[in-house]
């Protein structure tokens, strides 16, 4: 057999499997590829207090160590990042990915979790732009993370979408992807793919059950599993793109407060892996 590609997640757990290192390791494998993953932080829910949100930090150092143990293998051939605590972790992975010369950088610049309003920390944002966003080969904000790194604030439409793609590119992101999803009118669920020239509007029908939780996580992990096996941009979020509609698609009540996608969806569907 010959040997996996490789693909690594750089973010948080979440306990309930739909997002995080789970979600990017079920998708990984989904995916035909071999995933490894560097914990940043411990995200917990408490069901006796309406799911709130709890978020416990992995010091920078253990994240750098664990970077250092993940790239003592093959060669990554792609990876990603989620839920970043701070901006010690955000400089030591952007100094890994430099002196390591990674290469198919998938940033999804996590805010918030969900079901949570608040930024889990205001000078992140400042930090993922700064430093992650000048390395990545795909950006993957939603409409909220997309109107904080472009500075825009709240986008409401197709119009705002395209202006903020813009002003991401320009911080040095490759391409960048919108993920208007189910939050923008109509019965579309809408993203916008900016290859710095051009827009292409990616649609699938929305699901009307809400079992999206993950959603996020396993759409930037399927581009990331796409770029490492040789796709190009635009098709790795295309193939995502279906990828994340199936997974909700198929997704399930995880309890009263949430209800989580399904990373085996797409392979059940299709009856075959991708």
């Amino acid at each position: 057999m010959q040997q996996p590609k490789i693909t690594l997640t750089i973010a948080g757990n979440d306990a309930s499997g739909g997002a995080g290192i789970g979600a990017d390791l079920k998708t990984f494998a989904e995916f035909g590829t071999y995933g490894i993953a560097a914990l940043t932080v411990i995200a917990t829910m408490d069901p006796e207090n309406n799911w709130s949100h709890g978020v416990t930090p992995i010091d920078a150092e253990i994240v750098r160590t664990q970077l250092i143990t993940a790239t003592a293998g093959p060669s990554i051939d792609a990876l990603k990042t989620g839920m970043l605590p701070n901006v010690p972790v955000i400089e030591v992975i952007a100094e890994t990915i430099k002196e390591k010369q990674l290469k198919n950088l998938v940033v999804d610049p996590v805010m918030v979790c969900k079901g949570e309003t608040e930024v889990l920390n205001p000078e992140n944002a400042e930090a993922l732009r700064d430093l992650l966003v000048p390395l990545a080969t795909i950006v993957t904000p939603n409409l909220f993370e997309a109107g904080q790194l472009s500075g825009l604030g709240t986008l409401k439409n197709l119009d705002d979408m395209k202006e903020a793609a813009k002003l991401i590119h320009e911080k040095g992101a490759e391409y960048v992807v919108i993920k208007g999803g189910k939050a923008l009118e109509g019965d579309k669920a809408t993203d916008l793919y900016f290859d710095g020239s051009d827009f292409t509007v990616l649609e699938a029908d929305k699901v009307e059950k809400a079992t999206n939780h993950g959603a996020g996580c396993t759409f930037a992990a399927a581009i990331t599993s796409g770029l490492a096996q040789g796709l190009e941009p635009k098709e790795a979020v295309i193939k995502a793109k279906d990828f994340v509609t199936a997974a909700i698609k198929n997704g399930f009540e995880y309890n009263q407060f949430v209800g989580s996608v399904f990373h085996s969806g797409y392979r059940l569907e299709q009856g075959k892996s991708i």
